[in-house]
């Protein structure tokens, strides 16, 4: 059997997770997941992350993906991360580098079991800052350059492929390298305030393909599974292939709601609390939503397409906040069947609020 069919049915805990630590954030990027800027008052405590953590090593999960928000905002993020690292539960941890120091990046390159990615939407200030903000390119470019002077190899560049971007992809690898560091591609997806942004932002089909033709020829830059809707173009990426929500990957927010999918922070996809009893082992275990995602799917219009064993139907996140039937197309179907099915939607799931500042406020710490 193969292993993603393996992976479909749950394993008993994720490989890893996401973990958004805060929503606090000094930026506001147009396509944010979390629609983060402002922290939610009922944030995880020091001693209930340190708990969870503990959850997590005992689970013997392998690592963590923690983001936000900023997370190193958070006046406890060294202490979380340490703690994390001496209790065995590596850390990945996401930042845009505007609080990156020569003395963090020094103590950052001295912990074992730690990785970072650095997030970077263009190969320019000019394709970068119009979605990060100004100045943001900048600050990257200068937290790469402190991890790479501190002898931190083999960091991550995390870039959201975006229309202003598809075309950058060897810049953006150049960049990369010339830090000693590894590309890190990832899909632009229509939630938080990329719900808005996406229209305007997504890819066209010839950059898609273009971008499916970069990664076939570089196997070393490193995808996190989102573009396995284009696997109908030709060669399949490296990668599982299939959607992990609820089977291998989950998402725990701010104040301790887990979600099925890192990208679908939305009532409709929330399994629990790790504040329930029973915690976090309890939701990924027994929860009803989790099961129900690991059960066989019932089958939907992809199911009856020559390239369903390929591209196993795109995903979910895609799909659910572009108003499309989970069992249906992607939206950037490569064979072109989301197109007609995304033009006929009249009705979307409503996007939560989320944590944004008043752009007022953001102007004026800008100035």
């Amino acid at each position: 059997m193969p292993l993603s069919s393996q992976l479909e049915a749950g394993l008993e805990a994720p490989i890893c997770l996401t973990w958004e630590l805060t929503y606090g954030c000094n930026l506001a990027c147009t396509h944010c997941l979390s629609s983060s800027g402002r922290r939610d008052p009922r944030e995880l405590s020091t001693l209930e992350a340190k708990r969870f953590i503990d959850e997590l090593a005992e689970m013997q999960v392998f690592y963590v993906n923690i983001g936000g928000g900023e997370p190193t905002l958070r006046r406890d993020f060294v202490e979380l991360v340490e703690y994390a690292v001496a209790h065995r539960v590596g850390v990945k941890f996401s930042t845009n580098g505007t609080t990156m120091t020569r003395k963090r990046a020094e103590l950052y390159a001295s912990m074992d079991y730690l990785d970072i990615q650095v997030s970077l939407d263009g190969a320019s200030a000019k394709s970068n800052d119009p979605v990060r903000g100004e100045g943001s390119y900048q600050a990257a470019i200068r937290a790469m350059e402190l991890l790479a002077e501190a002898g931190f190899e083999g960091f991550k560049v995390s870039v959201v492929v975006t229309r202003k971007n598809a075309f950058e992809l060897e810049a953006l690898l150049a960049i990369a390298e010339a830090h000693r560091a590894q590309l890190r591609v990832t899909r632009l997806r229509p939630s938080g305030r990329g719900a808005d942004s996406w229209h305007e932002l997504r890819p066209s089909a010839e950059q898609l393909r273009s971008v499916h033709r970069f990664l076939s020829s570089h196997e070393e830059v490193l995808t996190g599974d989102s573009f396995f809707h284009l696997a109908p173009l030709g060669k399949a990426l490296a990668g599982l292939n299939l959607c992990g929500a609820g089977r291998v990957v989950c998402l725990v927010d701010p104040v301790g709601d887990v979600y099925a999918c890192p990208f679908v922070m939305h009532p409709e996809f929330k399994a629990g609390s790790i504040r329930d009893q029973g915690g976090f082992r309890a939701v990924w275990r027994e929860g009803e939503l989790f099961a129900k995602l690991r059960r066989p799917s019932p089958g939907g219009a992809c199911n009856a397409c020559d390239a369903f064993s390929e591209c196993r139907g795109g995903c979910m996140a895609a799909k659910f906040y572009t108003g499309l039937e989970l069992g249906g197309p992607d939206p950037e179907c490569v064979l072109g069947h989301g197109e007609a099915v995304l033009a006929a939607v009249v009705d979307r799931p409503a996007v939560e609020p989320g944590h944004s500042r008043p752009v007022s406020l953001l102007a004026a710490r800008r100035r």
